[in-house]
């Protein structure tokens, strides 16, 4: 992360064209041989901040109560990533800002953040599918089961707790080092804490005995098309409002903040299935 800090700090305060891999190794206190053997090209060295701020977000919607729905697990996560004070120094987000408009401008740069984006994608896919599990069918009393499992509701609550950016962006530090390199800081980048890790999702059972031995088990980390759809659109609806928010001078807070862009991106997906019905699934 040495590294990754280095070349944030001078593609800020120099600008990307300006700086050379040499310089990043300069700046990390290691050879440019040493540099070269993590990554192939000065770009990709901001690509452990980026992945950093994804990962946060992503587990950020993992960790929401197990109460939740999914739109209100993902505003839950917003509130606590996007929210200047909470995930990010509001002097942090202004050190995004450049990054994400570098991204912008640079085709190898932006190679490196849609890589980051699309990692995290499949993340928020495997986090989504844990959420709308659904619940075991209860045998009523002719033996037939209950009628329906819980529905994902379709919207967003004004008064929901959180959700945070797919796009994931990399906390930036706001504190410069005495030799011009910008530090990013560790706390920036660190998962929230919570006081008990939610209950999982799926029901677990002990098996039946069988003559025969049971087929094995299909792996969990298969995701449906459509969970991976509803990934998608999360994870747009955050990073086209980090993105959107960057291409501005709005300060951080407030109605243009990238928070606020994010929740009003959820709140037009009013009616959104986020779950798939039982019949589609079928």
């Amino acid at each position: 992360m040495e590294i990754a800090r280095a070349a944030a700090g001078l593609f800020v305060s120099r600008g990307l064209k300006a700086t050379r891999a040499e310089d990043i190794a300069q700046a990390a206190g290691i050879a440019p041989r040493t540099f070269y053997r993590y990554f192939a090209t000065k770009e990709e060295a901001v690509a452990p901040l980026y992945a950093a701020g994804a990962q946060r977000w992503a587990e950020a919607v993992r960790e929401a109560p197990a109460g939740l729905t999914v739109p209100e697990a993902l505003e839950h996560a917003i509130r606590h990533t996007l929210v200047p004070g909470r995930g990010v120094s509001a002097a942090s987000w202004e050190w995004v800002r450049t990054l994400i408009r570098l991204a912008g401008t640079s085709p190898a740069l932006g190679k490196v953040w849609a890589e980051v984006c699309h990692t995290s994608e499949t993340t928020l896919t495997e986090v989504l599918a844990e959420r709308t599990v659904a619940p075991p069918r209860t045998p009523g009393p002719d033996g037939d089961s209950d009628a329906g499992s819980a529905a994902v509701s379709d919207a967003v609550s004004d008064t929901g707790s959180a959700a945070v950016s797919d796009a994931g962006s990399a906390a930036v530090s706001d504190a410069v080092s005495d030799t011009g390199s910008a530090a990013v800081s560790d706390v920036a980048f660190a998962p929230e804490t919570s006081s008990a890790s939610a209950p999982a999702l799926a029901p677990t059972s002990a098996p039946t005995p069988t003559s025969e031995p049971a087929p094995a088990p299909a792996s969990d980390n298969v995701a449906s098309p459509y969970q991976r759809f509803t990934a998608a659109v999360a994870g747009a609806a955050v990073r086209v409002a980090v993105e959107s928010w960057a291409a501005t001078d709005s300060p951080p807070t407030g109605r243009q903040g990238p928070a606020e862009l994010a929740l009003r991106n959820l709140r037009a997906l009013h009616g959104f299935a986020w779950q798939e019905s039982p019949a589609e699934e079928a």
